[in-house]
């Protein structure tokens, strides 16, 4: 065969009978044949248009083989030596010659093949996957083929007008007489196992490396235990019990010893103790700051009994919040405002806010292994198609708890009408009016790609009857890869594994749901055009589904649910604001306990003493600080995820509240003839140095993780560190401001979250009256019951004991 002499009526072309030498190609032609079919040089029996329609036929062919090379290249082999091989007659004869015009064409021809290149072709084949449709792919090329002689007999017919296949019959003969001298082809065929053509696992398990004699043999560990008696214990279970009977002997021991030993208590560490156990600093109303006010220290404490000793750090920390306690008591309201303007300030940038939804933005960090081989794959060989799903079901019997068949007359008419809806969804993107088939896989030729059972009536409902019906559906179950009836409209076999579910086995017709999936384009670039337009149809669809597709299966006592590309990130968008409203019910419950637990509980005072209005400060203050943090990062242009709008502000309320509850309970510690900046400055001395270190040690610990390389945690990171930064920042100023004005209205008898009503004096109590301290419930408890009976010698020890062994036995 050589050159084309004439084309069919669907424009295939067909070649000319021939009996020429070969020719020798141009340089061009050489290097094109020579890069498809490396196995031919020299002379060839092929023109260039030829050469060239070769290749676009098997290029519909490269994607479902190409996850396998080496099926790939006796694939391409056998085809090439078939079109332009020069020594082509000895293994081709021309059996049949028809008249297309008034040329001569090939209609027929013998193919020699030795029976081990077909066996290396199909061995190489037969375990190949086409991931897409989930499927083999000898399914496609040779219609589910169990051996070469059923490949090489599906390859080698006649195809009718507009079908894919081979526009001439070709009969694959293995062997010819001797006298005949045809030499049958045998090209080398490669082996799925070839090292240089290798195939993955999947595709070839059958190859040594994949095997399982390939591995080394798992190495069997022995479990190491212990045996007492008829008790058997792990060896890691025994050594920890040793180890915590070590420790709790040398613990005792220790403790005994030191009791024996202890010498007795100075006065001054006993006046010390007294003092500070009864709240009263020794007298030393003498004592006055730089600026003349009265005060009573803790350094003074210490320095007057020559105990204890000040920390280094300690020391400089309470010098500062003793003059910074004095200062911020004298001017409330600029350090307010200050302190709130620029975290105000910080909350512009949420006009910038944005939630990261993308899975991939997530989860995988941009510079690791895993994003640069997605990247590398989706821009060289495109990204994974966008899956579409509607799962039609049958309800389960409220009898026998068993769902009938969905395989009926009624079921496959209702699947007909929902997808004439699918089919004719519009969304709209611009001007633009976007269908399915604009956006659908389309391997050949203009039909989707469509897993269905209605592709055995080529998607079309007049041929449900003509086909034959439920009889058809049925025989297409058992020959969807043979018979030419059963084929999609996209020219391949629909596997029933991929359009039905809910059966056992092989047993379709007993299968309780539709799966029908929509397969559609995807690109790499996620803010182009194309996926937009992708996206806008995917949203329809979703609507489509709820309002039409919904109620109409609901109708026929069936359910249905589906899902689009894009339901993950809708999902996660929707899951972002879903819970605001626990988060404000949280806040608001924190508010009303610490509106209770900062003030007084005499009714005689209620309206004087109780903290209404500063515990609604301290929520508000958290609650800023919070969105200061999002501002900040959103302004420089860092993304939001939804950790950080589920679990920040629950994280920062709780830090936030602890230490506000410190600070106003330290000031109300202080003594009532101190004014209000020696209260505030004793307060901050005695619990500032703790809430600093302790919030510091938060920040510190948070920041720590923004060097974690997975996103969702670098940026919770970022973004609580900023947050309890922020709300620490807020409460040793704003706060602490907020109670010097508090402690203000109550010492003038304003009520509180009315401070404009000033109530007179003779209507409090004057022995319950607001400036009266006397301690809770929860103080009296830690004073005279937890205090003094875990200052007992014995129970310190058996509490150390106890802590140990729970951690031993969580290890």
């Amino acid at each position: 065969m050589y050159g084309i002499c004439g084309a069919r009526s669907d424009g295939k072309v067909l070649n000319c009978p021939v009996g020429s030498p070969s020719v020798k190609p141009n340089d061009l032609l050489s290097a094109k044949i020579q890069s498809l079919c490396p196995t031919i040089t020299g002379n060839v029996c092929c023109s260039e248009q030829q050469f060239d329609i070769l290749r676009s036929q098997v290029q519909q062919a490269i994607p479902f083989l190409v996850g396998c090379p080496a099926c790939l290249r006796n694939f391409l082999n056998l085809f090439c030596e078939l079109s332009c091989s020069p020594n082509q007659s000895q293994f081709i004869n021309v059996s049949s010659i028809s008249t297309v015009g008034k040329n001569q064409t090939v209609d027929g021809i013998e193919y020699y093949v030795t029976d081990d290149f077909g066996r290396g072709l199909f061995d190489s084949c037969k375990e190949v996957k086409f991931g897409t449709l989930n499927s083999r792919v000898i399914d496609f090329v040779g219609a589910g083929a169990s051996d070469f002689r059923g490949l090489f007999a599906f390859l080698g017919r006649k195809v009718g007008p507009g079908i894919p296949g081979s526009p001439f019959s070709i009969s694959f003969v293995p062997n010819a007489p001797e006298s005949s001298g045809i030499v049958p082809m045998n090209v080398s065929s490669y082996s799925c196992g070839d090292t240089s053509l290798g195939c993955s696992c999947g595709d070839c398990p059958s190859a040594f490396a994949c095997s399982n004699s390939a591995l080394p043999p798992p190495t069997k560990r022995s479990s190491c235990s212990v045996r007492i008696g008829s008790l058997k214990a792990k060896c890691i279970d025994f050594s920890l019990t040793i180890v915590y009977i070590v420790l709790v002997s040398s613990f005792l021991g220790w403790g005994f010893f030191h009791k024996r030993n202890e010498p007795p208590r100075s006065s001054g560490e006993r006046a010390l103790v007294n003092t500070a156990t009864a709240g009263v600093v020794p007298d030393i109303n003498d004592n006055k700051d730089d600026d003349g006010v009265p005060v009573r220290t803790l350094e003074s404490a210490t320095q007057a009994n020559g105990g204890i000793k000040l920390s280094v750090v300690q020391g400089y920390m309470s010098k500062f919040y003793r003059r910074y306690g004095t200062l911020v008591a004298r001017h409330p309201a600029i350090v307010l405002f200050l302190s709130v303007g620029v975290v105000l300030l910080l909350c512009v940038g949420l006009i910038r806010f944005k939630v990261e939804t993308r899975p991939e933005k997530l989860w995988v960090a941009p510079g690791s292994k895993a994003a640069k081989e997605k990247l590398f794959f989706d821009s060289h060989l495109a990204p994974f198609y966008r899956i579409e799903q509607l799962v039609i079901a049958t309800v389960p019997d409220t009898v026998h708890g068993k769902s009938p068949s969905i395989v009926t007359d009624s079921n496959i008419n209702l699947l007909f009408d929902i997808q004439r809806k699918v089919d004719a969804i519009r969304a709209s993107y611009g001007s633009i009016a976007v269908s399915l088939s604009d956006i659908c896989f389309k391997p050949l030729g203009n039909d989707c790609a469509t897993q269905s059972v209605l592709q055995y009536f080529k998607m079309d409902p007049q041929n449900y009857a003509t086909f034959g019906g439920l009889d058809h559906v049925n025989y297409c179950f058992q020959h969807y890869t043979s018979s030419e009836s059963c084929a999609s409209t996209f020219k391949a076999p629909v596997d029933p594994s991929t359009a039905l579910g809910g059966y056992a086995g092989n047993n379709y017709s007993e299968a309780t749901a539709f799966v029908v999936t929509y397969l559609v384009n995807n690109e790499a670039d996620k803010e182009g055009n194309y996926t937009k337009r992708a996206i806008a149809w995917e949203r329809a669809f979703v609507q489509l589904a709820k309002d039409e597709i919904s109620p109409l299966v609901r109708s026929g006592n069936l359910t249905v649910t589906f899902s689009t590309e894009s339901s993950i990130e809708d999902e996660l968008k929707r899951e972002s604001t879903a819970d605001v409203i626990t988060i404000l019910i949280s806040y608001v419950v924190m508010f009303a306990y610490i509106s209770l637990t900062l003030g007084n509980a005499r009714l005689s005072s209620l309206f004087i003493s109780s903290k209404v209005l500063l515990g609604l400060s301290g929520v508000l203050l958290v609650l800023l600080s919070v969105l200061g943090s999002a501002g900040f990062y959103s302004a420089i242009g860092v993304k939001s995820t939804l950790i950080i709008m589920e679990v920040i502000p629950f994280l920062v309320l709780a830090v936030g509240v602890d230490n506000m509850c410190i600070l106003v309970h330290a000031v109300k510690r202080q003594p009532i003839e101190l004014p209000i900046e020696g209260r505030v400055s004793n307060a901050l001395v005695e619990v500032g140095p703790s809430i600093t270190l302790a919030s510091l040690s938060e920040v510190l610990a948070f920041a720590v993780g923004s060097f974690v390389a997975m996103p969702a945690c670098r940026v919770f990171s970022m973004f609580a560190a900023l947050a309890v930064l922020l709300d620490f920042v807020l409460q040793v100023t704003a706060f602490v401001a907020l109670i010097v004005f508090d402690f203000r209205r109550a010492a003038s008898n304003r009520v509180d979250c009315l401070p404009c009503i000033k109530l007179s004096s003779h209507s409090i109590d004057s022995t319950e009256g607001p400036h009266q301290q006397t301690p809770g419930i929860l103080s009296r408890y830690m004073k005279e019951i937890h205090a003094p009976v875990l200052s007992i010698w014995g129970v310190k020890l058996v509490v150390v004991c106890i802590f140990v062994g729970f951690s031993l036995a969580c290890i």
